[in-house]
């Protein structure tokens, strides 16, 4: 049995929580500083706030982000689960408490743009503030609902060093949680991280075709994020096309930075695309953007929930553009990103130059 920490008790982290109890480890749930009424809620036997789900049957106890010391003593697994906006907080607070040789298995997909201009992997920043711990990454189609509830999942492990990312497998693999593994951690953690950025590309199809039905605001949005959010008039080969293009600038995205292209039309990309525009906080983005909302009305419609794609999707578009100054990119091959940026960062409408599509 060996002890696994999770940081971060948000919907995915909490949820990495089932396959690690069932296969006999002992959990220990710690909050960021943002958790702490996800943390007192468990505490005082309640369900989780925003995953809707009982832990009664998790082996574990649950600690506030005041309580990082003993959540984190002796653990033999430390789970990164918070979002790319907690990421210098965990460099900062958590890795320094880690014994050498403790396994961090990171959730977070984002980017970072680094001084020199080139886009880095978190396990990679990770591991640059903690060379003496082994790091593993989570790529792949994983609803939070769906782990929790045991449905049947299959994900990618990556890591430069493979002796870690099996060690992960064994941790969390389970009948239901299938875990292939590579050494790959470019290629996986720059699908994984692009598909976010993508996703809401997609869902401007879903709101383009709103606005038709004279859906110009931000009705019918929840606060929710469970997936299967209805398309209010059903029209499907944008998002097809917007899916196909995705895919493509996802290649092109991957290959430029020294990954294996083949991992987007697998699960760490076109899988965890498909979940992903089904439902949740980026299809909501992408559809109140394709209804005609600027992003200052759809921040303020979403307010209290972390837009993780727009950071990626900014950061992705000032590292092509700082490249094309070095020759080394070309923003033209990357139409659907460029038009992404300007629509968060310059506030232009949600029209795709559909002619700019396509290739190979």
């Amino acid at each position: 049995m060996s002890i696994v920490t999770i940081i971060g008790s948000g919907m995915m982290g909490a949820a990495m929580a089932r396959p690690a109890s069932d296969n006999g480890h002992h959990v220990r749930l710690a909050g960021s500083p943002l958790d702490n009424f996800i943390i007192d809620a468990l505490k005082a036997g309640k369900d989780h706030p925003t995953l809707k789900r009982s832990f009664a049957g998790v082996s574990g106890e649950f600690y506030s982000a005041d309580e990082l010391e003993p959540a984190l003593k002796g653990a033999d697994v430390v789970v990164a689960g918070i979002s790319s906006f907690g990421v210098d907080w965990f460099a900062d607070h958590v890795l320094p408490l880690l014994a050498p040789g403790t396994l961090v298995v990171s959730i977070t997909k984002g980017l970072r743009l680094e001084a020199d201009d080139s886009l880095q992997i978190f396990p990679r920043y990770f591991a640059s503030r903690r060379p003496d711990v082994d790091f593993a990454a989570v790529g792949g189609p994983c609803i939070c609902f769906e782990l929790f509830d045991r449905r049947q999942t299959m994900v990618c492990y990556c890591g430069e060093k493979m002796e870690a990312v099996r060690k992960a497998r064994s941790v969390f693999a389970t009948s239901y949680y299938h875990i292939m593994c590579s050494d790959d951690a470019v290629g996986v953690e720059c699908s994984a991280a692009l598909k976010n950025a993508y996703a809401m590309g997609v869902s401007l199809a879903v709101g383009l075709a709103e606005r038709e039905k004279g859906i110009a605001d931000a009705r019918g949005i929840t606060e929710n994020c469970i997936p299967g959010a209805p398309d209010l008039n059903p029209v499907y080969n944008p998002q097809a096309a917007l899916f196909a293009q995705s895919c493509l600038e996802m290649r092109r995205f991957v290959d430029l930075m020294g990954g294996n292209g083949n991992f987007v039309a697998g699960l760490p990309g076109a899988g965890d695309l498909y979940v992903t525009v089904f439902g949740g906080r980026t299809r909501r983005l992408g559809t109140l953007l394709g209804r005609g909302m600027t992003y200052s009305q759809v921040r303020e419609a979403l307010s209290g929930v972390t837009l993780e794609a727009a950071a990626i999707i900014t950061r992705a578009a000032e590292f092509l553009r700082r490249a094309q100054k070095s020759g080394k990119a070309d923003p033209k091959l990357f139409p659907l990103m460029m038009h992404m940026d300007s629509i968060l960062n310059a506030e232009s409408p949600a029209a795709p130059d559909w002619d700019a599509f396509g290739g190979f």
